[in-house]
């Protein structure tokens, strides 16, 4: 089972960070590869998202867990392209206390359906990860 761990660190707070990606739904606000996207159902644990990436893809993700105490969600891929299954990520802020930065990381475990695939598969849920990151970085250090 394939295990992608992404990290780095915001120059903002964890509060302002959350309000920036709380919403399940505003991942193209604030990820570069995310065009639009849609929810099917109420605002709630269990909605998906129905989001379309830049390249055309689609992916469809539910929510499994949100917590604003611990800036924290949890969600899985329903549909995608990827040779992926039983795909469990969570994206979590830390407060960096010396700095009033926000440390965030993004992790997720998985299956690999295809044989061969798992470093192609690896490294394009890494990539996501860490141009997500990268993008929240830019964002709050402009």
């Amino acid at each position: 089972m394939p295990r992608v761990y992404e990290s780095g660190i915001i120059p903002a707070t964890p509060a302002e960070v959350w309000q920036r990606i709380r919403d399940f739904n505003a991942l193209p606000d604030w990820h570069p590869a995310i065009a639009r996207s849609e929810l099917e159902g109420e605002r709630d644990i269990g909605v998906v998202r129905h989001f379309f990436l830049n390249d055309g893809g689609e992916l469809r993700e539910q929510l499994l867990a949100l917590s604003d105490r611990d800036r924290s969600c949890r969600y899985t891929i329903v549909e995608s392209p990827m040779a992926l299954t039983n795909y469990d990520a969570t994206l979590r802020l830390y407060p960096v206390t010396a700095t009033g930065e926000t440390f965030v990381e993004w992790y997720a475990f998985f299956d690999v359906t295809e044989p061969g695939a798992e470093e192609e598969t690896t490294q394009a849920v890494s990539g996501v990860f860490s141009s997500g990151i990268e993008s929240l970085r830019a964002h709050f250090a402009g």
